[in-house]
């Protein structure tokens, strides 16, 4: 009996060893791999930089269950620009600081704004890590060649294509008043957007500049009044938005008001008291629940505590693209990765990721959405094109 209990005992021993044996293959063994994820996580755009940054992170674990990247395990290091360009160039310098002192650092997906990206990539571009922005449009950051920069998200000037035409085409606008914010993105899309209605035979109403986070427009009715418009477009931010739509509407302005991506985000629905219905918008994603699973959701939720939201996906894909990239080039060096990137074809939840030579999605995907109600709630409701 008791050799016989000795013999239960060696074999209990053996298939704990071979269990053990079998899930520490899929751990990761060979320590960690940093990437950074830069967006605003503090300040009137923090949900926004969170949906990027909760994107990766599942993105990073779903690598890490299944044994990491070549070994390593992706850790995901989060940095708070703050929506700020000064910040995000202190961060940048942090980055080089840090890979200076020896750390092992992949890449940097970030940031979320175009004018903290054009701001950091002045030190990124010299740095040996691959970045990754899930969301900054500025035409020219494709235009300045740099070898380690790509985007998951369209252009400004694909952006500025769709809108208008979706604007001339389907709303039948010609005489379209064109607000902006004055930061690099708003400034740069609204030109574009002018640029693009010309082509189409329309005219530009009225041009007005505001101030990012402003929340009162009387004045600026006023003068997009003035200006007789069949149509309002505004390239800005989810902060000022619902205010400008609010003071529209309060003004009985009833003619289409469109706003760019920048303003695709729950709160324009949330902060307009009820005014955002009806008004459309364009976005670089699907709304999550098209794009998406409910496993996806779940494993989501178990990550952050929270929904996915707006951008959600394009973090995800945007580490998904990068660690694939990594995949395939068998490699964590810079100019490998970014060779395996130029030549990847990968389905993600935004769409299919192909890449030019200059870091641009070859296929460059705008959405458009209208604000409907769905039930009790106003939601997001995509509008075929």
């Amino acid at each position: 009996m008791p050799h016989q209990f000795s013999r239960f005992i060696l074999l209990a021993v053996i298939i704990s060893l071979l269990l053990t044996a079998c899930g520490g293959s899929n751990e990761p063994t060979k320590g960690d791999l940093i990437v950074y994820v830069a967006a605003p996580l503090s300040g009137f755009q923090a949900n926004g930089g969170q949906t990027v940054l909760g994107g990766a992170r599942l993105a990073a674990e779903e690598f890490n269950r299944s044994g990491g990247l070549l070994g390593y395990k992706v850790v995901i290091v989060p940095l708070d620009d703050e929506s700020d360009s000064d910040v995000a160039l202190s961060l940048a310098e942090q980055v080089k600081a840090e890979l200076a002192a020896g750390k092992r650092v992949l890449g940097l997906i970030g940031h979320y704004n175009s004018g903290q990206t054009i701001a950091a990539m002045e030190i990124y571009k010299d740095l040996p890590i691959v970045i990754m922005t899930p969301t900054s449009s500025e035409t020219s950051l494709t235009q300045k060649g740099y070898t380690n920069f790509f985007r998951v998200n369209a252009s400004d000037t694909a952006q500025a294509r769709v809108d208008a035409a979706f604007l001339v085409k389907q709303l039948g606008a010609q005489n379209v008043a064109v607000v902006h914010n004055n930061d690099p993105y708003g400034i740069g899309l609204a030109k574009s957007l002018s640029d693009e209605l010309g082509k189409l035979g329309a005219k530009t109403a009225t041009t007005i500049q505001v101030a990012v986070e402003q929340s009162e427009y009387t004045k600026e009715v006023e003068q997009i009044k003035a200006a007789a418009p069949d149509a309002i477009f505004y390239a800005g931010y989810e902060v000022e938005t619902p205010y400008l739509r609010n003071a529209v509407v309060k003004a009985g302005l009833t003619v289409p008001f469109m706003a760019s991506d920048g303003a695709f985000l729950s709160a324009t629905i949330d902060e307009s008291d009820g005014a955002a219905e009806d008004m459309y918008l364009s976005g670089f994603a699907p709304a999550p629940a098209s794009a998406v699973d409910k496993n996806w959701i779940a494993a989501y939720q178990a990550v952050e505590y929270r929904n996915p939201e707006t951008y959600s996906i394009n973090g995800y894909s945007a580490m998904k693209a990068l660690g694939e990239a990594v995949k395939q080039a068998n490699s964590i060096e810079v100019k490998p990765v970014s060779d395996a990137l130029r030549a990847i074809n990968l389905t993600t939840p935004i769409g299919q990721i192909a890449y030019d030579t200059s870091g641009d999605l070859k296929e460059q995907r705008i959405y458009i959405f209208q604000v409907k109600k769905v039930g009790d709630e106003l939601e997001f409701v995509q509008v075929p094109q």
